[in-house]
């Protein structure tokens, strides 16, 4: 899965020091291999040669048209700058230097890149560029594109992208066709797998001409070089994307059988429950269910029952970001540890599961759920060693207990755990006074606001909203637009959000964004929680640091036990399954990827395509 953060704030997907040595020509420097592959432990699966990746059809037939849904707006086609929510499809019309496989969590191949070198103590590399890559205006795409995207990112750019590539120091036009980065680091693969992923070109001559302002937001359609160009904006409402018949990636390995219909268009829903009926109406082809309830009982409409819309819940191994409630202990209502401890004991995730979710989820009982680098159990020898420094400094249950949420019977009497946030409240400052609770010191009654973008949660937290109201405290659930809510977030303006942290694998300098003490102040980051922990920069700098994969996973756990036991997170569950609807015009390869569904820049199995003959 190709990671375009260039081109997509803050969606990601995963791709960490053994190079595997695939050379392919003679390196141009006496200390440098140069490969079409790059992964971070062990060999690339797909040897050079390889004609296309086994989830993709290199024989599907190309035509027709998909139109997808998305909830919410967009205001901006600008996919360098902070401001502006730009559609998360633009990475349709963008190429990335290399791409991952989707059978492997830290692999990257050659897209615009053909090679790259790297030397041994793996401090830069360079990559050569195809020189057959064209902006779909026909002009050649040259490494100063990639320098000018790297300059406007620095610049312009959000504060958690430029946070994912600060390891990297330079980048370097040395010719038209060979770009060179220097990292700040030495002994690494995995900065310069993230950088070959995540950069997406920016075309200088386009921007540069007629005005055109790269810091600006703007709704003209971009100029891109991927298999797609915009052809219609209707702002905020749908963009429509057609592919490009002489797109000059077509024949590469990581592009056979893949981008096979003519056009794709997204319709824009601000209301989700609106979104599901323009579904079963027909108004669009394919959706990704996230309801329980919906999944469980709202399918028995006719096109299901006709055969014109189907169903797939497809299980797949990729590691999970944790969702949950994110308190922001910026406010100092959320300072005290105990305080955070004890609302998630009134969160009574049982009775949601049994009343909402349908028993379908299971519990995140950590930062990186469905992998292997979240705690389980009591610390090992490893995390262990990992911790000792920090004893006295971190909560003592760290060192020993195992973290689980507060259970309850799923009954809806929730006594004992309103009895033990009682107890934490009391210890922490605050009593019921007047029906409230209220801050002993300073006479502050507690409210919290839950900040929501979407509306899609709402029926989970209103029972919590419910619940703490009957504690004292004067909680409210506040629904906004998407820009207002993307500037609330930016700014920290909020006591409460849900958030679900996507990270790579392994995990890597997204860490600091998410958790990391520098993040906390930089407005825009996706440290929502505001965390401040030394014990967590320091286990985030061991994980990026680790030359083996045992090593990273004893550094994560140690890192997860920090925040869990730091209760900065109320958490939620996650479904290790995805459950799509479709109209059955859509077909698709015999053979899912190991580790997504095929999604790319799209949102969508792009390697589906149109049934001939069924094209309407």
């Amino acid at each position: 899965m190709r990671r375009t953060f260039a081109t997509a704030v803050r969606t990601t997907a995963p791709l960490a020091a053994l190079f595997a040595v695939l050379a392919l020509g003679a390196p141009a420097y006496a200390d440098a291999a140069a490969v079409t592959a790059l992964k971070q432990f062990g060999e690339p699966a797909f040897k050079p040669g390889f004609t296309h990746f086994p989830h993709a059809n290199p024989n599907a037939p190309k035509g027709g048209a998909v139109t997808l849904a998305a909830q919410g707006s967009f205001d901006s086609l600008n996919p360098i700058i902070l401001r502006g929510v730009t559609p998360r499809t633009l990475g349709l019309v963008s190429d990335s230097l290399m791409v991952g496989s989707g059978w492997e969590l830290d692999a990257a191949y050659g897209a615009l890149a053909e090679r790259v070198e790297v030397p041994d103590d793996k401090s830069w590399a360079t990559f050569h560029l195809r020189k057959e890559a064209r902006w779909h205006d026909g002009v050649p795409l040259t490494a100063g594109d990639v320098v000018f995207a790297w300059d406007s990112i620095q610049a312009h750019g959000s504060p958690f992208l430029k946070s994912f590539l600060d390891r990297v120091a330079t980048v370097e036009a040395l010719d038209d066709h060979r770009l060179k980065i220097t990292l700040k680091t030495t002994g690494e693969i995995k900065p310069i797998i993230d950088f070959a992923t995540s950069i997406a070109p920016q075309p200088k001559h386009w921007w540069t001409a007629n005005g055109r302002d790269i810091a600006k937001t703007t709704l003209e359609p971009i100029l891109g070089s991927g298999p797609y160009r915009i052809r219609t904006v209707d702002p905020g409402r749908s963009i429509t994307f057609e592919r490009v018949p002489d797109y000059w990636g077509k024949d590469l390995p990581v592009a056979r059988g893949f981008n096979n219909f003519d056009t794709v268009k997204v319709d824009y829903y601000r209301d989700d429950d609106v979104m599901f009926e323009a579904f079963k109406a027909g108004a669009y082809d394919f959706r990704t269910e996230n309801r329980a309830q919906r999944w469980t009982t709202g399918y028995d409409f006719p096109a299901i029952k006709d055969g014109r819309v189907a169903r797939r819940a497809v299980k797949s191994e990729l590691p999970l970001g944790a969702q949950g409630f994110r308190l922001n202990t910026r406010r100092a209502k959320f300072a005290d540890p105990r305080v955070r401890e004890a609302l998630g004991y009134l969160f009574d995730f049982e009775w949601i599961q049994k009343n909402i979710l349908y028993g379908q989820y299971s519990r995140t009982t950590s930062n990186f759920p469905n992998s292997d680098f979240g705690a389980k159990g009591p610390p090992s020898p490893a995390e262990l060693a990992l911790l000792e420094p920090f004893r006295g400094k971190i909560p003592e249950r760290a060192f020993t207990d195992t973290f689980e949420p507060p259970k309850t019977d799923g009954s809806g009497n929730n006594r004992a755990n309103v009895r033990e946030a009682t107890r934490l409240f009391r210890e922490a400052g605050w009593e019921l006074k007047n029906g409230k609770l209220t801050n002993a010191k300073t006479g502050e009654a507690m409210s919290i606001e839950f900040l929501d973008g979407s509306g899609g949660l709402t029926r989970v937290v209103q029972p919590y909203v419910e619940a703490l109201r009957k504690v004292g405290i004067d909680a409210t659930l506040r629904l906004v637009d998407t820009a207002q809510y993307q500037a609330r977030t930016d700014e920290f303006d909020f006591d409460v959000v849900v958030a679900n942290f996507n990270f790579f694998t392994p995990p890597g300098t997204e860490l600091r964004s998410y958790f990391g003490s520098a993040a906390a102040d930089i407005k825009g980051s996706a440290n929502y929680a505001g965390i401040r922990e030394p014990a967590a920069d320091a286990l985030i700098d061991r994980a990026l640091a680790a030359k083996d994969l045992d090593s990273v996973q004893a550094a994560t756990r140690a890192l997860d036990r920090v925040l869990l036991w730091g209760f900065y997170m109320i958490p939620h569950w996650y479904n290790p399954e995805n459950w799509v609807a479709y109209k059955t015009k859509l077909a698709f390869p015999d053979t899912p990827p190991k580790y997504d569904l095929g999604f790319r820049n799209t949102g969508f199995p792009d390697t589906w395509w149109v049934q001939p003959g069924k094209e309407g």
